[in-house]
């Protein structure tokens, strides 16, 4: 899930609270934390409930998102382990709203992914989510791709190779993006290395750009469309309509739906084609403990979060 985390939509509000009710609006569910991996419960409450509570991270307001059917167009739920959510999903689909699952599945040693569960596990339980729903409903993402001497380009080529043959009736597309080295990134990378005797590095943009390529490639051959997640830059020329991923993909929940859903473009930075959408997650709240999020400075802070999870009407 690698959005910037310096830019969404609660960005242009720094004080007070508002409520957003009565807009019809996609929502995401999260790519601040795995709502459906650890907040399943939590969000069970919140629907039944009809509404829940986003506190805006950079000012600290409060904001009151709806979660009733008329205000809320479909959701996208992005998770590292859908197994637990399986219940809390048939309830969203039972409701009547479209989703899309967009489930990271990478099988990084645990040196980068200290809880992730097993890619078999994962695979199971995008499986399921597809053969209930439909393979439109099922969105793999292999992001972000880290470079250490454990797990270079060679390493990924094959680790990508066998996890797309297991994927290749499951899914129609696979989502993969680099690391972005943000300021905690590097330094909690820096940790895990010394930590775990190992080094990484960001490889230049040619030898990313050479292998996009090569994974393309292996996902056509699975039957599977490769696209990059808000990373302009790395695009190899002429691949820039190809290759561009919409995270949030107002036509994929359409076709999900059965009828069309509207949805104005509205990145969260530059090269994202995503549809505006209201994100209800919240930062450093994951306990999955993967070394190279964006989303957790602090994983303690991240486990107190959870530990709390049932206490307030907000993560």
């Amino acid at each position: 899930m690698a959005v910037d985390s310096r830019c969404d939509f609660f960005s242009n509000f720094r004080t007070g609270r508002e409520d957003i009710d009565g807009e019809n609006m996609i929502v995401s569910a999260s790519y601040r934390t795995d709502i459906p991996a650890f907040y399943g419960d939590w969000f069970h409450k919140r629907l039944e409930i009809g509404h829940v509570t986003v506190k805006n991270p950079y000012g600290g307001a409060y904001y009151r998102i709806s979660l009733e059917k008329d205000a809320v167009s479909g959701f996208v739920f992005w998770t590292k382990h859908a197994g637990p959510f399986l219940k809390a999903l048939e309830e969203v689909s039972q409701r009547g709203f479209p989703f899309v699952v967009q489930h990271t599945i990478t099988g990084y040693p645990a040196i980068l992914e200290r809880s992730a569960p097993a890619p078999d596990i994962a695979i199971d339980g995008l499986r399921k989510i597809a053969r209930r729903y439909g393979t439109r409903v099922a969105v793999w993402r292999y992001d972000p791709i880290v470079l250490t001497d454990r797990t270079g380009f060679a390493w990924h080529e094959a680790n990508f190779t066998r996890l797309a043959r297991k994927l290749s009736s499951i899914t129609d597309e696979v989502v993969v993006s680099f690391a972005q080295i943000y300021r905690k990134t590097e330094r909690n990378l820096n940790i895990a290395a010394k930590q775990g005797g190992f080094t990484w590095f960001d490889p230049p943009i040619e030898q990313k750009q050479a292998f996009l390529i090569k994974l393309a490639d292996i996902a056509a051959s699975h039957g599977m469309a490769l696209k990059l997640c808000s990373q302009p830059e790395i695009v190899p020329p002429g691949q820039e309509n190809a290759l561009a991923a919409r995270c949030i993909d107002a036509e994929r929940l359409s076709d999900v739906a059965g009828s069309p859903i509207k949805a104005r473009q509205k990145g969260t930075r530059p090269g994202c084609l995503c549809a505006e959408s209201r994100d209800i997650g919240a930062y450093d709240s994951c306990p999955m403990g993967c070394v190279y999020c964006y989303a957790v400075s602090d994983r303690r802070r991240a486990q107190e979060r959870y530990r709390n999870r049932e206490r307030d009407d907000a993560l």
